[in-house]
């Protein structure tokens, strides 16, 4: 139950091991079909699992073994100006991690997608992200383009689903796709309309959402009600983007996977269907996507 499909676990640990080593014992209450932990850097995949693991040393055996049942990963570059420049050393050495991990690492087998990766053009330099519209040259939204497609076609060559980040660059995002061909993956923190879902969903994506849907205010309830029971049954995802995005009535806080039952409660309560059966409806989109059937 409350599988999250995105979350960043060394981010929202901050490097403890012995935070990350609670979170993960409170996890196994949950027991949940599918914990998804993001990545963002290029050489980040080695040192994300092996800091899940040594959190999971602080663990008896038996928890360990339930936290194997359910964790997985992904390995991507997220849009970045710094490796939007060097973007063909960078994918080449994504590329790389990628094969030392499927050769030597502990977890090696449950690196089931690509990303997070894409397009983001939302600029607020005071942000977490500090983007300024003016740093994006013509060149840059064209490595920025390119990068993405680089890593469409390493997910396709692996035969793995994609992770997409697309913030304020739906029509980008869609020509992108489109030019890629590869139709397999989900639109991660989702944050546009219905028409835009449709577009998305009529060529096979998945859609996650998370947090965010709770801040909505009155005034659009009813568009995030019609949105909401819009995404169909078999193609709906739950995520907390942790540490980032806590749901209401924890707005504000640092976010943890431990907090999406709230974003579970909110969406249910708009389908009109009980937790459970919306819990059990993810984990069945989780297994099919992800090939864990």
């Amino acid at each position: 139950m409350y599988s999250d499909t995105h979350f960043h676990f060394m981010k929202l640990c901050e490097d403890s091991v012995e935070e990350g080593s609670q979170i993960l014992k409170k996890l196994n209450e949950y027991s949940p079909v599918f914990e998804l932990d993001i990545g963002t850097k290029p050489d980040d995949l080695v040192e994300r699992t092996s800091f899940i693991k040594e959190c999971m040393e602080k663990l008896t055996e038996d928890e360990q073994k339930k936290v194997m049942s359910y964790i997985y990963f992904s390995a991507g570059i997220w849009p970045n100006p710094e490796e939007i420049r060097d973007r063909s050393a960078c994918v080449q050495k994504l590329k790389e991690e990628i094969e030392r991990f499927q050769k030597e690492n502990y977890f090696k087998g449950r690196l089931v997608a690509v990303g997070e990766c894409g397009l983001d053009h939302h600029w607020n330099v005071n942000g977490p992200d500090a983007r300024d519209e003016a740093d994006f040259t013509e060149d840059l939204f064209k490595g920025e383009r390119e990068m993405f497609l680089m890593q469409i076609d390493l997910a396709r060559s692996l035969n793995l689903p994609v992770i997409i980040h697309s913030r304020d660059a739906f029509a980008d995002t869609l020509s992108c796709i489109d030019e890629a061909g590869y139709h397999n993956g989900i639109i991660h923190c989702y944050s546009y309309g219905i028409d835009e879902a449709r577009q998305f969903l009529d060529r096979g994506w998945y859609i996650a959402l998370g947090g965010a849907v709770t801040y909505t205010k009155k005034s659009k309830m009813e568009g995030m009600h019609q949105l909401l029971n819009f995404i169909p049954d078999d193609r709906i995802l739950l995520e907390t983007d942790a540490p980032y995005l806590s749901p209401v009535p924890l707005r504000g806080q640092k976010n943890t996977p431990l907090n999406i039952c709230h974003t579970y409660e909110f969406i249910a309560s708009h389908r009109g269907v009980s937790v459970e059966e919306l819990a059990a409806n993810v984990d069945e989109n989780v297994r099919r996507l992800f090939r864990l059937i």
